[in-house]
């Protein structure tokens, strides 16, 4: 029985089969999270990640931009107990313990290219450019059939438990190279606390002697303005004066920190303020597109200085407050920020965009996907728009819907798919230049 049991071990070692979990990596809030799905090969794995690769020229979406993958072993159980079965049949009925090379029910198919798991959605997706992948595929690996040999494909190096592609930038990534004299770098001083704040200006390639309308962008998470350089490069290509910043504590900017709260406001006013006074910009045409937490920066400056020469805001997928924004109010995830406990009330008065949406004194438009880049609904850009209009803000949109109209929260009409949401960039250059006419 000793080669019987031999077998048996090879069986259970055959079926041992290696896996792998997506991790995305939000460029805006510096940190990692799950993505559903479990892949039996690299190969399945790395396609699946060519619809979340939001990196080529055409359809950026900065948020979901680096993967990695990690190992892990799940045993198949029932196959397991199918071919024990077999094997104790066959040792009980042979002399010796030995197998005879009799047919027996083997899957024809190989066992890596089974029916995926029903429960993993796959949304469908537009064609996509031919991704080159920086880890080698794995060779699909049939069960052997005891009818004819099968010769097996040599196999790459067997991945180790954390496979990185790309790797995982910092917050204050080193930025995209910037051709030269695309944008014009400022700076520009905070003056609540002195800061000096790292500012870019993309113009259009002709704008000398002629005025254009700019858009300032506002990041997300604790992010800086160099995760809008290659949206500046195509507002500004558009006609667009496209201006990035890095708030105070961030970036190439001096100063601390701030969360969002009222001295990095008081920072993007002065850069607003600046801006105004370029001699390329149009200052009757200055809007404001915030992404993600930005709009607590944003609809927080505007609310307090409405004053300020701005003629809209434009807000992409913002929490409206601190539940939102810490995802419930949970503890504070390993790589992410470290918020404040949801009690300090103080705190957190400084830092919800909810409470100063309803101040605005300019046009607001929200852009919100149906599933969205961080929480687990979309209702609270239902709260933000019942905010506006209940403050009596002149002019509010929810994506393409007729304005100035309230929704039930617990009943969110439809949002954008996700195959417009990835045309972001295209999406903000579309309301920019219809608000800008208003």
């Amino acid at each position: 029985m000793s080669q019987c049991a031999t077998m048996l071990a090879k069986i259970l070692r055959r079926f041992s089969i290696p896996t792998w979990q997506l991790r995305g990596y939000d460029t805006f809030a510096g940190e990692w999270y799950h993505l559903p799905g479990r892949f039996f090969s690299e190969r399945a794995a790395i396609q699946r990640t060519n619809s979340f690769r939001f990196v080529d020229a055409e359809l950026p979406k900065p948020n979901l931009n680096l993967y990695t993958f990690n190992g892990g072993t799940m045993q198949k159980t029932f196959f397991i107990l199918i071919a024990l079965a077999l094997l104790v049949v066959a040792c009980d009925a042979l002399p010796g313990g030995l197998i005879a090379p009799t047919p027996t029910a083997v899957p024809t198919q190989p066992f890596r290219d089974a029916k995926p798991n029903p429960s993993i959605v796959t949304k469908p997706t537009s064609p996509r450019p031919t991704e080159q992948p920086s880890v080698p595929p794995r060779a699909t690996e049939p069960l052997p059939s005891p009818q004819s040999p099968v010769v097996k494909p040599p196999l790459p190096t067997k991945p180790s438990a954390n496979i990185t592609l790309p790797p995982k930038p910092s917050v204050n990534a080193t930025p995209p190279p910037i051709p030269a004299g695309a944008a014009k770098t400022y700076s520009v001083t905070n003056p609540t606390t002195n800061a000096k704040l790292h500012v870019q200006v993309f113009a259009p390639q002709d704008a000398a002697g002629k005025k254009y309308p700019a858009l300032v962008l506002v990041p997300g998470g604790t992010g800086a303005g160099n995760a809008f350089a290659d949206d500046a490069l195509r507002m500004a290509s558009a006609g667009i004066v496209a201006v990035t910043f890095d708030p105070d504590g961030r970036g190439r900017s001096t100063g601390q920190e701030d969360y969002n709260g009222y001295k990095q406001q008081d920072g993007l006013v002065a850069v607003i303020r600046f801006v105004a006074t370029l001699p390329e910009v149009d200052a009757s045409r200055v809007g404001v597109a915030t992404y993600s937490y930005g709009i607590t920066m944003g609809s927080g400056a505007l609310a307090r200085y409405p004053d300020l020469p701005v003629k809209f805001l434009i807000d992409w997928e913002g929490p409206a407050e601190r539940n939102y924004t810490t995802t419930d109010c949970g503890a504070n995830r390993p790589g992410g920020i470290q918020w404040q406990p949801c009690s300090d009330n103080a705190w957190w008065s400084e830092r919800e965009a909810v409470n100063f949406i309803g101040k605005l004194r300019v046009p607001y438009q929200r852009i919100q996907s149906e599933k969205d880049h961080v929480q687990p609904t979309n209702a609270h850009a239902v709260d933000m728009i019942n905010a506006a209009i209940k403050g009596g803000v002149p002019w509010v949109r929810l994506n393409d819907y007729p304005p100035n109209q309230t929704y039930d929260p617990k009943a969110p009409p439809p949002m954008f798919p996700e195959q417009m949401d990835r045309q972001l960039v295209q999406t903000v250059i579309r309301y920019a230049r219809e608000l800008f006419g208003k």
